[in-house]
């Protein structure tokens, strides 16, 4: 499918590129249309959007496609005099610098791992030139929502989406101080602090300099013998709402799994301690609980990456994405055309020897997208319960959350049986 979210409904449509149309009506057009669940008047412009265009742009260094596009976004509809109507929401992007015929090859073989092979088999035909709808030139449709979306989360909740290269190949951040730690303190802190001005520092977007200089170098190494190298990109959500995720089908980490694995090149998902915590037992593993400054109860460690049962406790989300070395690479490749026949491939065109440093942005959108839509679904909850007449007989205490005052003198009383 074609469109994402519940309520928060995105849609997005168009080819990488496009063969059809006049001479002088050139630019492949990559529209997407948001549902209506943006609250009417809130503030929303072009430039709101476009500083996570221009993060995943192509052409930004010699470390992605030489391809230069603009990534020019315009607010098509749902928005006058610089506010949303609560109308559905459109948005164009054009494609200037689009090169078809750079696909011939494709004509007579199937690029190997790429998606032109299960396309065909799908639908019987597919489109001519690139990969169609499983190019990540798609992506740009939703970093322009995810835009959209993140905007309204950081103006109702202060809600903050911070994503990094965390690996390139064998080369990996730093994360913990010996190989049986989950994760260092250190490490929990950068998640808990990180900006995106920060990680934007280096152009592999990697917040640990020393390590981001070897990554560079590896890319480099890739791209010199026109191959390909893959890696990973972590995400950490701060501050945000408790009590999103939807069980069981629909758990938050589910649903953050599906949004991720749905970006192309992506192998991979682990949230929290991910793999690694299965190697400890859970008596070092538990996140107990304790009192926050402000009364609240909170959990000690995090190794839950801020999702317990499927559903948000308000500590920091945090979790990783694998993407694959790039399937489209310049090297002379020994295959078979579409009819069966051995041959040689030899792919041309402009392509990304990493795509990790730009998907950054996609991965923070596709956060913002899952986010959004489960606050959504959850406020619609409340708002139903709050038109419900008090209960006349009272809950149980294991039933409901007890007053503020009593609450407190609870979790007093845990963290002294502790």
């Amino acid at each position: 499918m074609s469109t994402f979210g519940q309520l928060f409904r995105v849609t997005t449509y168009g080819e990488s590129h496009w063969l059809e149309g006049s001479a002088d009506d050139q630019d492949h057009e990559r529209r997407q249309e948001l549902g209506e669940l943006i609250s009417p008047g809130m503030p929303l412009t072009d430039e709101d959007i476009q500083p996570q265009m221009t993060r995943r742009r192509p052409g930004q260094s010699n470390l992605t496609t030489p391809r230069n596009e603009a990534d020019q976004v315009f607010l098509q509809s749902g928005v006058e005099a610089g506010v949303t109507l609560g109308t559905p929401i459109g948005l164009l992007v054009r494609n200037k610098d689009q090169r078809p015929h750079d696909y011939t090859e494709t004509d007579h073989y199937p690029r190997p791992s790429h998606a032109d092979w299960t396309y065909l088999l799908k639908y019987g035909l597919k489109a001519s030139s690139g990969g169609g709808r499983s190019s990540a030139r798609e992506t740009i449709g939703r970093v322009a929502a995810g835009a959209i979306a993140e905007r309204y989360l950081k103006l109702a909740y202060g809600l903050e989406i911070v994503a990094f290269v965390s690996s390139v190949g064998k080369i990996h951040m730093p994360e913990s101080s010996t190989d049986s730690d989950l994760l260092s303190e250190d490490y929990l802190k950068l998640l808990h602090s990180i900006t995106r001005e920060k990680v934007d520092e280096n152009t592999i977007r990697c917040p640990h300099q020393e390590t981001a200089d070897l990554m560079e170098e590896r890319i480099i190494e890739a791209k010199s013998n026109n191959d390909s190298i893959g890696g990973t990109v972590t995400c950490v959500i701060r501050r945000s709402p408790v009590g999103l995720g939807e069980p069981v089908f629909d758990k938050l980490e589910a649903t953050l799994a599906h949004a991720m694995l749905s970006i192309p090149a992506t192998k991979g998902f682990e949230i929290g301690s991910g793999f690694k915590g299965t190697e400890v037992p859970g008596s070092l593993h538990n996140d107990a609980f304790v009192k926050r400054a402000d009364g609240s109860l909170g959990t000690k460690t995090n190794r839950s990456g801020g999702i317990q049962g499927g559903i948000s406790n308000g500590e920091d989300i945090y979790f990783k994405v694998a993407f694959k070395s790039p399937a489209t690479i310049s090297q002379e490749q020994t295959t078979a055309k579409y009819d069966g026949e051995s041959g040689v491939l030899a792919t041309r065109g402009r392509h990304d020897p990493c795509v990790v440093p730009r998907a950054v942005p996609i991965v923070e959108a596709m956060a913002a997208l899952v986010i959004m839509d489960a606050v959504l679904i959850q406020n619609s909850r409340a708002a139903a319960a709050a038109l419900l007449p008090p209960l006349a007989t009272p809950l149980p205490p294991s039933m409901s959350l007890p007053p503020k005052k009593e609450l407190e003198k609870a979790v007093d009383e845990i963290i002294q049986t502790q």
